[in-house]
């Protein structure tokens, strides 16, 4: 991990807030839960957050082509949000202390991904590759392994069924909407 990357105040949060989570579990004797979030979705999303899901549906949505950063081979998994609610459920009601990652480990390229997003929108857009920004995970792949052991919990809502309900809600905002910009985003940020 680059500490000082363009990323680094991002995963340096992270590892800090289970640090000091430990930390106060240990010490004070505090119950505690963490939980590691991997890419979610669903509706009431923002449209320009800098998320690839969607950046492909607002994109699509708009008539633009869709942009690949990188040769399109990294990997990311998507965990539909009725799946992610029900595994932090079910770790606030166990007794378990130490982090459990809860997501969806399918896994799909991002340019599979950019395919599927023209297909579910009968769109279509052309996918336009940029230079993949600095530090880019190539891959993001929970393992569930702890959440199936102890929370008897697993992904249950497949991506073509969570991505019918989210592209359904997308298509449902005002043209203003689709248009907004949203320049808080980490690929903005890059650009600074």
């Amino acid at each position: 991990m680059n500490t000082v990357g363009p990323r680094g105040v991002y995963d340096e949060a992270k590892r800090f807030q289970e640090a000091i989570t430990m930390a106060y579990h240990t010490y004070h004797g505090l119950e505690t839960r963490m939980v590691r979030i991997f890419n979610t979705y669903g509706p009431r999303m923002r449209l320009n957050d800098g998320r690839v899901l969607p950046a492909f549906i607002g994109q699509a949505l708009r008539g633009e082509d869709l942009t690949i950063f990188g040769k399109g081979n990294q990997t990311r998994s998507f965990c539909y949000v009725d799946d992610l609610i029900e595994g932090i459920y079910r770790l606030l009601k166990s007794d378990c202390s130490d982090p459990v990652n809860i997501g969806n480990p399918a896994e799909i390229t991002i340019k599979q991904f950019a395919e599927e997003i023209v297909k579910l929108t009968g769109t279509k857009q052309k996918l336009v590759y940029k230079p993949l920004p600095q530090d880019d995970p190539m891959q993001r792949q929970p393992d569930i392994t702890k959440a199936k052991k102890i929370l008897k919990w697993q992904p249950k809502v497949s991506r073509a069924e969570g991505l019918k309900i989210t592209y359904a809600y997308f298509k449902g905002l005002t043209a203003k909407e689709l248009h907004e910009k949203d320049h808080n985003t980490f690929e903005g940020y890059v650009r600074k």
